[in-house]
């Protein structure tokens, strides 16, 4: 199986999760930034990371999720400053999902550690963004316990490509 693993270099929570999902796959593996447009071509799985930027995936994420084709079985994951089961995160998922329905097998988000800087500037913001309240909650994620449950989420994706199972 070759993979490629797709993540917004403007979120470091994101490439750590990217990080993760590359050094949990089997087979050969190519990791590059969102930023860079990749190509899909050759590839049998592709992961895409993002994060979310009012509430859906950030731009160029989401540009990339407009070009692909759904040819290729697709994993989301996605970080975000809200809390995990908040209604701003399912809207966000499934608002990314739309971008590429025929083609995603699971998806995985778990909080990011907001930055300090964006998130005083966040609660400056009228109306204060709904995930500034959970944003506390999030510093020192993605951790250990975020990575595990992205490997278990993964190892299910894993099992459902016909190629990988």
């Amino acid at each position: 199986m070759k993979s490629l693993i797709v993540y917004s270099s403007k979120s470091g929570n994101t490439k750590r999760l990217a990080k993760a999902v590359r050094d949990f796959l089997p087979g050969e593996k190519v990791m590059k930034a969102v930023e860079e447009n990749p190509g899909t071509d050759g590839f049998d799985f592709i992961c895409v990371g993002f994060w979310f930027m009012g509430g859906k995936a950030d731009d160029h994420s989401a540009r990339f999720l407009k070009s692909l084709d759904g040819q290729q079985p697709l994993f989301l994951f996605a970080t975000h400053g809200a809390a995990a089961e908040s209604d701003h995160v399912i809207s966000g998922m499934e608002s990314a999902k739309k971008l590429v329905p025929h083609a995603i097998i699971e998806t995985f988000s778990c909080q990011g550690e907001v930055n300090a800087e964006f998130l005083a500037k966040a609660r400056t913001m009228n109306p204060v963004p709904v995930w500034v309240g959970d944003a506390a909650n999030a510093a020192g994620h993605p951790d250990a316990a975020d990575i595990k449950r992205l490997h278990r989420i993964l190892e299910k994706a894993v099992g459902k490509i016909p190629a990988a199972a």
